[in-house]
């Protein structure tokens, strides 16, 4: 009989385990969880906080007694594993017992940054069941909290400590909330949150914790019964370091494609070990737990004899914030431009259905695509409605190595109350298709500097929506009464806009046709307004 040990018992711990005994029914698999549950709902546990999930049972999705009863497991909780001995291929607990392998998983996933802010004992984190119970009991007659960090857990937590009616700061250090999204599509998300009664303070450094408010750099004190630090997670690659396994740069442990550290009986996976990126194969970090499960089956079958290995990683992820959805998938502009590529950026903001069905929403969308190879590099979508749908299909469309031009052509299902006839997806693959076609864009951030190079922005909406907002330096010409004014406008630079690049599409093409230099904004006003 030949023994796996498996260090950590939440997604890709237990999913190693639980797969390896299907493949295996004679293997010995021992787990070892730190804490004190394996299998865990993680991404739950902000919503324990906030009383929509309101049964704490329902978080536990496995105990050690039903893993021994059902898949024969050894499953070990309140557990550490402190050393790794690769000569004798044992690992030795807190307890001081030593535990024999033949093939170590590690899965321990990855620990909250603790930030060097004075005081930071006062914080609390959330990463699992243990954390939750102290933030709940931290929550009972509290009035105020501040959560340092405005990434998804953040955020979430944010959301619901708002439910149970705390008056809640978000403090972040950068110049806008969720690193995934790009600045016009977090600003939105940002504003929704304030709109809820969330306080978001940008470009705020904490420098003072105390027990019931906290301080930033500029003086400024926020009163905080509760204090988050949610500013991300870091490997927990302690046991790997200690045995001279080799780990990356940003601290994730190194492995090839069958999940094999630098020993090759040792396996990591989950939070704690690099990915390759699925758009340029370089590492990367991606806490998320679908690639965990994913990458957690596939050692099983590795382990059991299986030739398989792992694909890249596109870190598709979603959030929900007081009815709105945030989901991103690949890179982001900022990403991609530091990658050096040549880029063409499309922002769209249709409706999530047709819009003459009751409900409609608008979803804002944005695609990233090289220019050059017309590979679609990311998405960003933002919406109460269609935004995880949208989001899905170009993630799947990126793994099929679809184009951003065959987005027009993908086949999805409709009708009115799901869908427009053209969908959000094949609006995108029209307007790639129509700036490879000749289109030329302009984005929000260039406005500025191309009016100071002599453009003129021609506004074609209707006056009404002029006069409700426009663009500083902007003239209003409806785009109904646009071929009046051709002859002043020939031989001058010309960027047109509407409300959301729709209209203003047509008003390029009827430029472009009398042989006049246009550009289109690309998403319209809307996208401008959207970082106001």
């Amino acid at each position: 009989m030949t023994t796996t040990i498996i260090i950590g018992g939440v997604a890709g711990g237990m999913s190693t385990a639980t797969r390896l005994r299907r493949n295996d029914e004679d293997m010995e698999i021992i787990v070892l969880e730190a804490s004190g549950n394996v299998s865990f709902a993680n991404c739950g546990l902000p919503y324990y906080v906030g009383n929509v999930i309101t049964d704490r049972d329902a978080l536990l999705l496995q105990t050690p007694e039903a893993l021994k009863d059902r898949f024969n497991l050894d499953v070990r909780v309140n557990t550490r594993a402190v050393s790794i001995d690769r000569d004798n291929q044992t690992i030795t607990t807190e307890q001081g017992e030593t535990l024999k392998y033949d093939t170590l998983v590690l899965s321990p996933g990855a620990n909250p940054i603790q930030l060097p802010i004075d005081g930071i004992e006062h914080a609390l984190t959330l990463r699992n069941v243990e954390d939750v119970d102290r933030i709940v009991a931290a929550t009972e007659g509290a009035k105020s909290a501040a959560v340092i960090g405005g990434g998804f857990i953040g955020l979430e937590l944010a959301e619901n400590f708002t439910h149970r009616g705390i008056k809640t700061t978000v403090i972040e250090r950068g110049p806008e909330i969720m690193a995934p999204l790009d600045s016009e599509m977090s600003a939105i998300v940002r504003k929704h949150l304030e709109a809820n009664g969330v306080t978001v303070l940008l470009n705020a450094d904490t420098t003072r914790i105390d027990t019931n408010s906290i301080t930033l750099s500029d003086g400024r004190t926020i009163d905080s019964d509760i204090t988050i630090a949610a500013v991300g997670v870091a490997p927990a690659n302690e046991l790997a370091v200690m045995a001279g396994l080799e780990v990356g740069e940003r601290g994730g442990i190194v492995v090839d494609d069958e999940q094999r550290t630098s020993d090759p009986k040792i396996f990591a996976l989950g939070d704690a070990a690099e990915k390759r990126d699925g758009i340029d194969g370089t590492d990367t970090l991606v806490p998320l737990a679908q690639t965990a499960n994913r990458h957690g089956r596939m050692v099983a079958d590795i382990i059991a004899g299986r030739d398989t290995k792992r694909t890249g990683t596109l870190g598709t992820s979603i959030v929900g914030l007081f009815g709105l959805s945030a989901a991103s998938v690949g890179w982001n502009e900022r990403r991609a431009r530091q990658k050096g590529h040549n880029l063409r950026l499309i922002h769209l903001h249709p409706a999530d259905h047709a819009g003459y069905y009751p409900g409609a929403s608008t979803v804002h969308l944005k695609l990233v695509v090289n220019a050059d190879t017309d590979e679609i590099l990311g998405a960003q979508g933002v919406g109460q409605a269609g935004v995880d749908k949208r989001i899905d299909v170009i993630a799947t469309a990126m793994r099929a190595g679809l184009k951003a031009t065959d987005l027009a052509d993908l086949e999805l299902s409709y009708a009115p109350q799901f869908s427009s006839a053209k969908d959000p997806v094949n609006m995108a693959g029209f307007i790639n298709d129509n700036m490879i076609r000749g289109e030329k864009t302009v984005q929000y951030y260039e406005i500025e500097e191309k009016l100071a190079q002599g453009f003129e922005l021609i506004d074609v909406r209707e006056t009404s929506e002029y006069a409700a907002g426009a663009i500083p330096g902007s003239r209003n010409i409806p785009l109904n009464t646009l071929r009046d004014h051709i002859d002043e406008l020939r031989g001058k630079k010309i960027i047109v806009h509407c409300q959301t690049g729709v209209r203003s599409h047509t008003a390029t093409s009827l430029l472009r046709n009398n042989e006049i230099d246009v550009s289109n904004l690309d998403g319209g006003y809307v996208t401008w307004a959207a970082v106001q």
